[in-house]
């Protein structure tokens, strides 16, 4: 059995935001969601990259290649914007989250990372099919928050994974699955499910046929619910090849929408609405409130990427009461930095916050930072966070690696030791291989 799809993609940038920072993505064998955030320009940019990555892979592919080739193509969209926030002061911090599908005969592959979500309407059952990458959600996940306390959480919206301006490995969430005919799936920003009910989603998806169609109505849906912050929907509909006729074949001309589109700078579809109009009164009551006047959307309020801010963010999260849980994930995690002359394993986050250190040396290694090689030092620079102790180690055992090779390479030897007599290939793995560090 073999499947198409009949898709499409809608996005406008709401009633209160200035500039659109959400892409779009629909083809005949890829949809894709890019939520942008950051400085100035940034966010817009961010999702663009994204988007241009990964609309190159809407072809024919087998199966098996699917997942690689979209791990590839973040990783490139990632490298990216890496390379423009340290080329430009003004895009540092710039990021975006990134939810794509890739289909391939009956196979869908599906890579996520941010709190975009995708959804799939299977038998009129709508099931919220990826998992926010959100402080909130992470305090869901441990069973510190219910899921209704969560809707109203003062940091429901700060994201701790995204594409972007954070130099680490980039951890998407992965899958492979069935494509079933008649299923019906939703890629959308939260623009829509911040402000539209999960059942009032459920019920457009199926009641109204035609993917256009209920991707306009779903955004129509937030634009009266007040449209804070952008809004864009990519649906598509799996179809049964061989119930296709001549009459009823799919469009597979590819829809852009959002930031990386032509028209991104197109004003909001509800500008004569109630809703508008309620939110222009805000506007004039609250200048003070709103972001500068220009046609590049500053960085959402409600949604910063924590990033390097994470600590911040962390405890002002305490302040509203969830402070103890904030300290505790802090406590999850490790970095390896110099400790004076030595390398070093800290456990916590390299940050601090007045008198507040979030951070504390966990061990000291037998590594000293002088006999590395440039590149490692250099890599050093920054402190090399990971996710677990184990991982951390790791770190210290590839920086360890780039010691032996340097001492068995001819002129290479650590400082104040003689180079070793015997030949060797001169390299230069500050870099481990499969990491960084």
């Amino acid at each position: 059995m073999s499947v198409q799809m009949r898709f499409a993609a809608r996005s406008d940038v709401g009633l209160v935001r200035t500039g659109n920072q959400d892409s779009g993505y629909a083809g005949p064998h890829l949809l894709v969601l890019a939520d942008g955030m950051g400085g100035p320009a940034g966010g817009d940019i961010a999702s663009s990259v994204a988007v241009a990555h990964l609309a190159v892979l809407d072809d024919a592919h087998g199966a098996d290649d699917l997942l690689d080739l979209l791990r590839d193509a973040i990783s490139a969209a990632h490298a990216e914007l890496i390379e423009r926030s340290e080329a430009d002061a003004d895009l540092a911090g710039l990021g975006t989250t990134c939810t794509a599908i890739l289909r391939s005969g009956n196979k869908l592959a599906m890579v996520h990372i941010g709190d975009s979500r995708a959804y799939l309407l299977r038998d009129g059952v709508l099931t919220q099919v990826t998992q926010d990458h959100t402080f909130v959600q992470y305090l869901v996940s441990t069973g510190r928050l219910t899921p209704e306390q969560a809707e109203h959480h003062p940091q429901r919206n700060v994201i701790l994974r995204a594409l972007g301006d954070s130099d680490g490995d980039v951890q998407l969430d992965e899958s492979l699955r069935e494509a079933m005919p008649g299923d019906r799936w939703l890629l959308c920003s939260d623009g829509l499910y911040g402000v539209v009910s999960g059942e009032t989603i459920a019920e457009t998806l199926r009641t109204v046929a035609d993917p256009g169609a209920c991707a306009d109505e779903l955004i129509t849906l937030a634009l009266r619910a007040g449209g804070p912050d952008n809004v864009t929907c990519v649906i598509a509909d799996l179809i049964d090849t061989a119930a296709i006729t001549a009459a009823t074949a799919p469009d597979t001309t590819p829809q852009v929408v959002g930031a990386a589109a032509r028209d991104r700078r197109r004003g909001s579809r509800g500008g004569s609405s109630s809703a508008a109009r309620a939110a222009a009164l805000v506007r004039a009551a609250s200048p003070a409130e709103l972001p500068e006047p220009d046609d590049e959307a500053l960085p959402s309020r409600r949604r910063r990427w924590v990033g390097r801010l994470v600590a911040a963010l962390l405890v002002l999260a305490a302040l509203v009461g969830a402070g103890y849980a904030s300290y505790s994930w802090t406590q999850t995690q490790y970095f390896v930095a110099p400790a004076g002359d030595d390398v070093a394993i800290y456990r916590g986050i390299p940050q601090e916050v007045g008198p507040i250190r979030l951070a504390s040396l966990h061990e000291r290694t037998d590594l000293r930072v002088d006999d590395l090689t440039p590149v490692a030092q250099s890599r050093l620079g920054e402190p090399i966070t990971r996710g677990s102790l184990a991982d951390a180690r790791a770190v210290v055992e590839n920086l360890r690696e780039s010691l032996r090779v340097k001492a068995e390479t001819p002129g290479e030897a650590p400082t104040g030791a003689p180079a070793p007599a015997d030949g060797g290939t001169p390299a230069d793995t500050g870099t481990p291989a499969g990491g960084e560090g």
